[in-house]
């Protein structure tokens, strides 16, 4: 809620969108949300996690009152856990994948990872360049989760996901004495005029709502 209002109506379709922030910004709340609002509507959605297990993702989910579960088991919804040391062609299974059982919402979570399994940084930009565009090539809109290294003027891990992708948004936390404050900004969105600035988020009990009011 309040996003949409902020990118013309909402992230444009058969788009891969980095979602970028620090340790306990909310984004991996972000891209299943994103996925849940998926479900409802009806549509076949992916959830590609490189950190967390399956049933964590079910657990966390559950908290703000997502059965994920019974969207498994009409297969409409597939959490798929990949090794970060054992990744291999990810690009080419993952686009195997999305084609096979037409997926058209995909989040991975989170490449921050392929730092794990590759130490070459022109391997790694590689890598993600190549899953961008195997994903790009079929119908699906994807959200890719990374982490901001903490004290580093950076919107990425690796400096190379912001030129591969379509769209930035950029989640950020600050805690001041005993307040927690979230913010979101729209740092790039291609195909849409976006609200620039940062904007208040809040992660409620039903999952993340932004103060679109406040553009």
């Amino acid at each position: 809620p309040g996003l949409d209002d902020l990118i013309e109506g909402g992230i444009p379709k058969r788009s891969a969108i980095l979602i970028s922030g620090g340790a306990g910004t909310g984004k991996t709340i972000f891209l299943t949300q994103f996925l849940w609002e998926g479900l409802k509507r009806g549509e076949n959605c992916l959830f590609v996690t490189l950190e967390e297990l399956p049933e964590e993702i079910k657990g966390d989910a559950a908290l703000f009152g997502w059965d994920l579960e019974k969207y498994e088991q009409k297969s409409q919804l597939r959490i798929e856990y990949f090794d970060p040391f054992e990744l291999g062609d990810l690009a080419t299974r993952i686009g195997d994948m999305i084609r096979v059982n037409n997926y058209t919402r995909v989040s991975i979570d989170s490449t921050a990872l392929f730092g794990m399994y590759i130490n070459d940084l022109y391997k790694i930009r590689k890598m993600l360049y190549k899953l961008v565009e195997s994903v790009k090539r079929t119908d699906a809109t994807i959200l890719l989760s990374t982490e901001i290294p903490e004290g580093k003027n950076m919107i990425s891990r690796f400096g190379v996901e912001e030129f591969v992708c379509d769209g930035i948004i950029i989640l950020y936390y600050m805690g001041l004495g005993e307040g927690v404050f979230r913010n979101i900004e729209i740092r790039k969105m291609r195909r849409t005029n976006h609200k620039n600035g940062a904007f208040p988020m809040e992660i409620t009990s039903h999952g993340i709502v932004v103060r679109s009011d406040m553009a």
